[in-house]
This record gives C-alpha cells, structure tokens and sequence, in this order.
C-alpha cells in the first residue's frame, strides 16, 4: 500500500492523539521546568525529560502500527500496549504534580546560594513517600485489569513478584529512606546549612540538596560535590554550623605557639592590632561588634599556645575568613617581630 492510504485511514480521533503526544513531546522540558525551576538542565531533570519523551513516543508508534498500519478495531495485544504505556505516562506526570503541589504547600523557602528555594521538611517528604505509593498501588491495579489478569492466582503473583522484589532489596533503600525522614524531622540538617563532617579528615561544606536516598554536598575547600548514602550520613558527628548557640553567631578558634620569651603583654598588643586590620580588609561590621577574645589555651614544654575567639555570621564565607585572619596576624607579629614558628628549645651535640 502506498502512502495515501495510509493517510486516508486517519481519522479525527487519530489525528487528536497524534496532535496531542507531539505537543505533548514538544513541551515535556517546559512542563517539567514549571514543577523543577529549581533543578532545570541538572542531568537528572534532562534524564526525566527524555523519560517524558520516550513515553510519548511509544504511544505514538505503538498507536500508529496498530490503528493506522493495520488498522485494526480490535480490543487486542496492541490496545493493551497502548494502554499500558498511557498508564505508565500518566502515572508519572501525576506524581510529578503532587510532588510539586506537596513541596510547595509544605516545604519551605530558604536562600541557597543567593536564589529562593522551596526545600523539603519532614511533612513534604512523608506527603510525597505516601503520595507516590497510592500512585504505584493505582498503577497496578489498572495494569492488572488492562492485561486481563483477572483471577486471583494471577493477580496475586504480580503482586507478590514486586512484594519478593521490595523485600529482598530492603536493605538497599530503607535504611536511606528512613534516615532522611530523621534528618528532617529533626530539623538537624537543611538545604542551605554549612557543616562540618569528620570522614578521613575534617570537611566543610553546604548541604546542597536532601534526597529520598542520599545527601549532596558542595565542598566548601576544594569546591566539588560530595553524594553521600543518608544512612551513611547519620555514622557521621555532624557539626552544623548554621545553626548557633548564642545570637552573637559563629565562635571560631584560631591556636598560634608564641615563645616564653615574648611578654603576654606585647602578645595582647600585636592581636589588638591584627584586629584593626582584619576590619580594615574585612569590613567594619566583622564580628557583628564582638571583639578578639585572646588567652592562653595551653603552656607546653616549647612554647605558649594563644587562642584568638571571634564571631562570624557569614558561615559560607569561613575558609575566606580563616585565611584574612590568619594572614593579617602573620603580618602584625612580623611588625611586633613576634615569631608564629614553634621555638627550638634543644641543642644539637656535635
């Protein structure tokens, strides 16, 4: 058969489902942007897009070969395929709806990285877990009666395949599932909070996004990303540090090993002045008014180890903040010609 009869096989009702999957496929990135702003061209929104895509054009092919191409009427094989991958396709633009509704009535906005965005809190995140079960079990059961599955005996063993498949793989998934509903219960740990972890060495870094399963982070030191499992994250002690114990903010502690030989008073002399020079590069308003709180912290058999307390508010900006101070003391004790090296107290014997 030639083309032209292909065509004039079309009907109306075909030429909707063709118009409808082709705007459809068009604007599946424009559809998905409105539920993900927060997320757009991240590798997992182009993978959802392309999911999107592929759905609507196996509706498309499997439709056109049926209806058009062999043009049958029949409630057979390619009626139920069709239906299958409808139910799939809608299945998963409805959750994507209620994730999106979920989010925004009871998530939370919080500034990350200079942009507003909806996070997710205990609620959300248990709304969506529910939300998106009654979505599978609907699923389901309207795929059982599309293939006919009508006894018992052959419900029962879909069914139980996907009970025996969940069980079995439990160990992979519910200990993240149910270590991130912690985190958000107890309101430890949220998108936009600076941490500090203890994993071979210490790591700071911003909370960037909390999944269902895992936990990005960026590295504040070496600014990359760090993906850690939930349940992984909780073996960690977690130190947040947007979260403070007093209004004054942040208290960091800077140690420097001073000789005995340089009086405390010349050593509180040269901290007042790297004082005055860290407002100078970092602004008047370092510290939110609190000044250096200097002592000694420990007398050890080479040398005095001095502790310099201050207060910051600006947790994102810490590493920047470790190095001005650090660099403006190094500065003041070479004016003072006060040495920050730990004094050799022994002599070599030739």
């Amino acid at each position: 058969m030639d083309i032209e009869s292909y065509i004039a096989r079309i009907e109306l009702l075909d030429y909707v489902v063709i118009v409808v999957n082709l705007l459809l496929m068009i604007s599946a990135k424009r559809i998905l942007q409105f539920f993900h702003a927060d997320y757009a061209n991240t590798p997992n929104f182009l993978l959802k897009v392309q999911s999107f895509r592929a759905l609507n054009m196996l509706i498309l092919l499997t439709y056109g070969y049926n209806y058009i191409y062999l043009a049958s009427n029949e409630n057979g094989p390619g009626l139920k395929l069709v239906s299958l991958w409808v139910i799939i396709y809608m299945s998963y633009l409805v959750k994507q709806i209620l994730s999106y509704w979920v989010r925004k009535k009871y998530g939370r906005l919080r500034e990350i990285n200079g942009v507003q965005r909806s996070i997710e809190t205990y609620n959300s995140r248990m709304l969506s877990l529910l939300s998106g079960v009654v979505i599978f079990v609907i699923a389901m059961i309207s795929i059982i009666n599309v293939l006919e599955f009508n006894n018992l005996l052959q419900a029962g063993g879909v069914i139980g395949i996907i009970g025996v498949f969940l069980a079995l793989t439990q160990n992979a998934w519910a200990p993240d599932i149910i270590s991130g509903l912690i985190f958000l219960n107890s309101g430890m740990i949220e998108e936009g909070d600076v941490i500090e972890l203890d994993d071979n060495g210490s790591v700071i870094g911003i909370v960037f996004k909390t999944k269902m399963f895992h936990t990005e982070i960026l590295n504040l030191v070496n600014n990359h990303r760090i993906m850690l499992k939930n349940s992984r994250l909780r073996d960690f002690t977690i130190q947040n540090l947007s979260k403070f114990a007093s209004a004054k903010g942040l208290r960091e502690q800077l140690c420097f090993k001073i000789s005995y030989s340089v009086p405390p008073e010349k050593v509180r002399q040269m901290f007042l002045a790297a004082e005055e020079k860290v407002k100078v590069e970092c602004g008047d308003d370092f510290g939110n008014g609190q000044a250096f709180e200097v002592g000694i912290l420990e007398t050890g058999d080479h040398a005095v180890e001095w502790s310099v307390f201050y207060y910051t508010k600006e947790v994102k900006s810490l590493m920047s903040i470790r190095r001005s101070i650090r660099e403006c003391i190094l500065k003041t004790a070479n004016e003072f010609e006060i040495s920050l090296s730990t004094p050799v107290t022994h002599q070599r014997v030739e």
